[in-house]
């Protein structure tokens, strides 16, 4: 059986879509202070890591956990509900815009949006 990765398209379409993603992010006037600061180079390349990873395309992941990688967002920096939402609106707008189907934004969704992920992401 195919992994979401493989269903999306590879390596190709999740670097593609983490790409129109982060352009789509640094518009959002909800989330993009967040990312004023960041080296955007790394985060892509974390992203992707980490998507293909969550995705099924390997079954290793050497970077940061949720977890820690948000801890100073949310402490110095207010990171909310809203704001995890806010991120997933930008994601399911960015697969739709790229012409995923609605099957696989919603196994999509089911990943990003897991209850465990929001807790780690949000340090509750």
């Amino acid at each position: 059986m195919a992994t979401l990765y493989e269903k999306l398209g590879g390596a190709d379409a999740v670097n593609l879509a983490v790409d129109k993603f982060y352009e789509r992010v640094l518009q959002d006037d909800r989330i993009k202070h967040f990312f004023a600061d960041v080296d955007m180079v790394k985060q892509r390349a974390h992203q992707k890591a980490f998507l293909t990873y969550a995705f099924g395309g390997t079954d290793q992941y050497d970077g940061r956990y949720m977890r820690e990688a948000h801890k100073k967002l949310v402490e110095k920096h207010g990171l909310s509900s809203e704001h995890f939402d806010a991120v997933a609106e930008d994601l399911m707008a960015t697969l739709q815009e790229m012409g995923v189907s609605e099957e696989l934004m919603a196994e999509v969704a089911a990943v990003a949006a897991a209850p465990q992920h929001k807790k780690d992401v949000l340090n509750q």
